[in-house]
């Protein structure tokens, strides 16, 4: 899961990329409306975590711009104020929850996960295709009796091509779901972690294959021995 922090004060935005990447989300900061705009607009995250005053555009306009644009993600408001027309303004902008500064870590990653949840996001234990079966939350490999483990980011390249069975999955979605939106990231490092799954797939003995699409991108196949 992918969440856009929006928070101006350094250190919070700090803090918060810190909490989130302990409970393996992949985290993009950025420090005010204008580029929390163009970040939302990519429409790459599952959740905004946008605070109420920011340079350039505040946190009220940037909701009201992304819901204008079609963007739905979910978006948690953190602001210093609690009065109740504050509340009121942020829902009424598009915001979905609202938390008043400081609070708790625990209640935030609570807040997130019940807004993926109603925003109908299924958290899997596993995910399976042919003969293999990936265990996302410990990034563990298995086919048959035989097991490995991924590093992070060839979990998150092999749980989106799982997640899209029978389709393929572009450089370009990869690179923006898996690096982030700003990343410096070109195609060679999308090759060389297609290249590091396969790997991993012929050490299990798995039937399945990445296959290479020319001009669209991977996907996976099977065809059991």
């Amino acid at each position: 899961m992918r969440i856009l922090v929006v928070e101006d004060e350094v250190r919070l935005a700090r803090a918060l990329e810190q909490i989130l990447s302990e409970e393996k989300y992949m985290v993009d900061v950025v420090h005010d409306g204008e580029e929390a705009v163009d970040y939302g607009e990519s429409d790459i995250y599952d959740v905004i975590v946008l605070d109420v005053m920011l340079p350039k555009k505040n946190g009220y306009a940037v909701a009201t711009e992304l819901r204008k644009a079609k963007i739905q993600t979910p978006i948690i408001m953190l602001t210093a104020k609690d009065a109740v027309n504050d509340k009121v303004k942020g829902l009424d902008c598009g915001a979905d929850d609202y938390m008043v500064k400081p609070f708790s870590p625990k209640e935030l990653l609570a807040r997130i996960r019940a807004l993926t949840r109603r925003q109908g996001e299924v958290i899997l234990d596993e995910m399976k295709f042919g003969d293999l079966t990936l265990l996302p939350d410990t990034c563990t490999l298995t086919c048959g009796s035989k097991n490995t483990r991924l590093n992070f980011k060839e979990c998150e390249v092999l749980k989106l091509l799982m997640s899209s069975p029978g389709s393929a999955v572009s450089k370009e979605d990869f690179i923006l779901k898996v690096w982030g939106y700003d990343a410096d990231t070109s195609d060679n490092n999308v090759e060389a972690y297609i290249s590091f799954l396969r790997k991993k797939f012929a050490f299990l003995g798995s039937d399945v294959t990445i296959s290479t699409l020319r001009k669209v991108g991977y996907k996976l196949d099977y065809e059991e021995g």
